[in-house]
């Protein structure tokens, strides 16, 4: 403070002295020179010092006069609560590359307790998979032939995988259905129940013997399988491989390589009154074992029956071990 003082005290004679020189003297040119000159030497140096002393009184910096300058600040100890301003090189920022969208909805994964509808025009991909409003849409609870496999029907192999697409396709290709999800594939494919004019397509696959109910997945169409079969409707006029095992390679084989892995009850069996005829009796290629395979067997659907070696199809496991057979470990 005492810095302040002295600098207004200075500041108040130099201008007494400046204000008698004028009132002493005339106003000519010289004379104005010469205050002009006063008041630049001292004056004004003298004035910056008051105003600097003043800012340090107020804010804590220090005031340095070196003689031929003008009075500068000299900053004490930077104050630790205010961030100091950094130096070093600066930063280009590549405007263009910030992000100025506005707020964007981040969706989780869809809420599986509601199930998802899809409605619209219907394309037929294969004999139980669609194509509506951009989904790829697996028909629940039945399996049709892929669209490469052939099935058998008097002695003559037909392509029943594109025929059963092509069924598909006049019911209702490109026409409007409404789907209704079940549930999601290994593939993460819509598995629906699809419904065409009200009626069930699912169920309209499998009565008309396109396909057959997925038991795997589903008993909803057994009953419409079991009115194709006997009406001998679509695949089941004849012999095929079941699709399932069809996608694990067994196909159905030539007549001239081997006999066809039949997929229906033997015509000639005396046991036919009893029910369906599915228990394989095989006879081992090692050892000549007489040993049949329940449907439910891990080995049963790539076995296949050469009645040449003896090997023949059983309705019951009763009349498989009359027979001499005994049932496969696994």
């Amino acid at each position: 403070m005492w810095r302040l003082r002295r600098a207004k005290r200075t500041i108040w004679v130099v201008t007494l002295i400046v204000i008698s020189g004028v009132a002493a003297t005339s106003l000519s040119p010289p004379t104005w020179r010469a205050v002009e000159e006063v008041t630049h030497r001292y004056v004004c140096p003298l004035v910056d010092f008051a105003r600097l002393a003043t800012w340090n009184a107020k804010w804590g910096a220090g005031v340095e006069r070196v003689d031929g300058e003008s009075p500068r600040i000299v900053r004490g100890p930077s104050d630790q609560s205010v961030p100091a301003p950094r130096s070093g090189p600066a930063r280009v920022i590549d405007v263009d590359a910030l992000d100025f969208e506005g707020p964007r909805i981040v969706r989780g994964p869809p809420d599986r307790s509601v199930p998802a509808q899809w409605s619209g025009p219907a394309w037929v991909i294969d004999g139980d998979t669609l194509e509506v409003e951009g989904a790829r849409i697996r028909l629940h609870g039945i399996d049709a032939p892929e669209s490469a496999q052939n099935c058998r029907a008097g002695g003559r192999q037909w392509s029943c995988g594109v025929e059963a697409a092509r069924a598909l396709g006049e019911r209702i290709g490109g026409t409007p259905v409404t789907c209704d999800e079940r549930d999601r594939d290994r593939y993460d494919r819509v598995v629906a129940v699809c419904r065409h004019l009200g009626r069930d397509v699912n169920a309209w696959l499998v009565r008309e013997g396109w396909a057959l109910a997925y038991r795997r997945y589903s008993l909803e169409y057994v009953d419409d399988e079991a009115a194709a079969r006997s009406a001998r409707r679509g695949i089941w006029r004849g012999e095929f491989v079941r699709p399932w095992d069809w996608r694990q390679g067994i196909r159905l084989a030539t007549a001239d390589r081997q006999p066809a892995i039949r997929d229906r009850q033997p015509a000639t069996t005396a046991s036919d009154a009893r029910g369906r005829c599915d228990i394989k009796g095989n006879v081992s290629h090692n050892s000549g074992r007489r040993i049949y395979h329940m449907p439910a067997d891990r080995d049963y659907a790539r076995t296949q029956i050469d009645p040449s070696r003896g090997e023949r199809w059983f309705c019951s496991e009763s009349e498989a071990r009359a027979a001499g057979w005994r049932r496969a470990r696994r």
